[in-house]
């Protein structure tokens, strides 16, 4: 038996002109994107205006909805990605397919990261064109980049982290704020996108910190030097004050250390409710602010034997 062997032709070899060659021939051969898209695709027309563009092919999918095909016999560039994205807009299509000669990482990633979103489908190409032995040359297109539901689970999970940080940020914003009419602890603090803020006790390496879970939020005194056993150290000498610290701050405690963590707190858990219960913010708020300015009142005396 013999077996040919696949020879790379110059794409300019097959279509010398994009728009007059490539373009014309894709418009009569469509069907060769299916194996690459799995997208049918009919109605084809070439050179339809989208505002002060003109996209080089528009189709329609199986269920009406409108395909744009933009053409690239190079490597890719901002250019064509930049048009590809405005005739989507213009002609408020559900599908973008670019096909290049040789796609950049860059390019890679942004396709990517444009079917994480939901309002359209985007597939990445590339084009090469092949003869096996003597025969005539042939298109070989291959799918660089799809949508998939994989894709779309990651730009879910995006989009509910910023909007959790997003939350985060407008509860501490609010915190910080109701907090300066009962202590100054936290007054040169902005708030930020994770789930505590913090101040410094005046110690390196010690902190007093509000933390905001779902459904309950903390104030704590925070230890976390590099050496593990000068912290646990720390929290022994502030622990054997316990009843006079209790007493100050107004009731119990939570001394937290643990064997294989080298952090270690002085906490208090107010479980009115967390960073979901925005309904319940501004009594959070209070409580916390509150809870934070008994808890440094009760420290701080102790903190200058450490």
């Amino acid at each position: 038996m013999t077996i040919g062997r696949i020879k790379r032709v110059g794409l300019r070899e097959v279509w010398s002109h994009e728009a007059f060659d490539f373009t014309t021939w894709l418009e009569d051969n469509v069907d060769v994107l299916f194996e690459a898209t799995g997208v049918q695709l009919t109605d084809v027309e070439r050179e339809q205006p989208a505002g002060d563009f003109s996209v080089d092919l528009i189709a329609s999918d199986e269920d009406g909805n409108a395909v744009v095909i933009e053409n690239q016999l190079e490597r890719s560039d901002h250019d064509h990605l930049g048009k590809l994205i405005t005739y989507l807009v213009g002609l408020q299509a559900r599908v973008g397919v670019w096909i290049v000669a040789d796609p950049r990482p860059e390019h890679v990633a942004a396709v990517t990261w444009l079917n994480e979103g939901a309002s359209a489908d985007f597939y990445l190409l590339k084009l090469e064109a092949i003869r096996i032995g003597d025969s005539e040359p042939a298109p070989l297109l291959t799918r660089i980049v799809g949508p998939s539901e994989t894709t779309r689970e990651v730009g879910r999970a995006k989009q509910e982290m910023a909007e959790g940080e997003r939350r985060y940020y407008r509860f501490f914003e609010g915190l910080l704020e109701r907090a300066k009419a009962r202590t100054q602890l936290h007054a040169n603090v902005s708030p930020g996108k994770a789930h505590w803020v913090g101040a410094g006790a005046g110690i390196s390496g010690l902190t007093f910190n509000y933390v905001a879970r779902r459904h309950n939020a903390v104030v704590e005194l925070y230890i976390d030097t590099p050496d593990s056993d000068a912290n646990k150290h720390m929290l022994q000498t502030l622990f054997e004050k316990k009843e006079e610290v209790e007493d100050a701050f107004g009731g119990p405690l939570e001394w937290d250390s643990k064997d294989d963590r080298r952090s270690c707190r002085v906490r208090k858990t107010f479980a009115r409710g967390g960073v979901r219960d925005e309904g319940d913010w501004d009594a959070i708020h209070d409580e916390l602010a509150e809870g934070m300015g008994n808890l440094e009142k009760a420290l701080r005396p102790h903190l200058k034997a450490l």
